[in-house]
């Protein structure tokens, strides 16, 4: 229904931001990640994702396409639902999120608010299961979903991260190129990966 909000920040709150479009306030459930994006009276633009369930109506934020599509992901995994993904996005960036997926990280989700071991290893799982159907459809022969970074590059396991955020395989490939994989962790060949997807899109 709606793809993004842009206006004024009306109102900050744990877990929740008021953006201001032309004299309507939009309630936006949203991560602590995105809200320490936002300024108090300044513009902002959130990407949109609108939660209906019989007499539940609830519009939830996020400031960039990465992070919803995170938020999306995650509420693809079967006992998931919205306040457990917004748990897991306060407590990781995208980065971090697809990073821990693909290294088996059970920490990195379990220290989110009410998110158990079993909750984890469960997205896990379930999120490994999704990027190995992507990789029998081909295009993905590179790809590695190891459970550690043993017997893995850096390389192979930051495009496995991208890939699980959705991109395609010449997408990540064009966003790797060049980059100095050796010298750079994971986690930051993982978010500059992105933010070079993100000025081509």
């Amino acid at each position: 229904m709606f793809y993004y909000i842009k206006g004024t920040v009306a109102h900050i709150e744990p877990e929740r931001a008021v953006i201001d479009c032309g004299g309507v306030g939009y309630d936006c459930a949203t991560s602590s990640y995105t809200l320490s994006s936002l300024n108090l009276g300044k513009v902002a633009k959130l990407y949109t994702y609108l939660h209906v369930r019989e007499d539940v109506f609830n519009l939830y934020g996020f400031a960039s396409e990465i992070e919803l599509e995170c938020f999306k992901l995650l509420l693809s995994v079967s006992g998931v639902g919205p306040k457990a993904a917004l748990s897991i996005l306060s407590a990781n960036s995208p980065e971090q999120f697809a990073m821990a997926v693909i290294t088996g990280e059970e920490k990195a989700l379990t220290v989110a608010q009410g998110i158990g071991k079993k909750t984890a290893q469960r997205i896990i799982l379930e999120l490994k299961d999704k990027l190995s159907k992507e990789q029998q459809k081909g295009g993905w022969e590179n790809i590695s979903v190891s459970n550690n970074m043993q017997g893995a590059s850096k390389s192979s396991d930051a495009a496995a991260a991208l890939a699980v955020l959705g991109y395609s395989s010449a997408e990540v490939s064009m966003a790797l190129r060049g980059l100095a994989v050796e010298t750079l962790s994971l986690e930051e060949l993982i978010r500059q990966a992105l933010k070079r997807l993100n000025k081509f899109q």
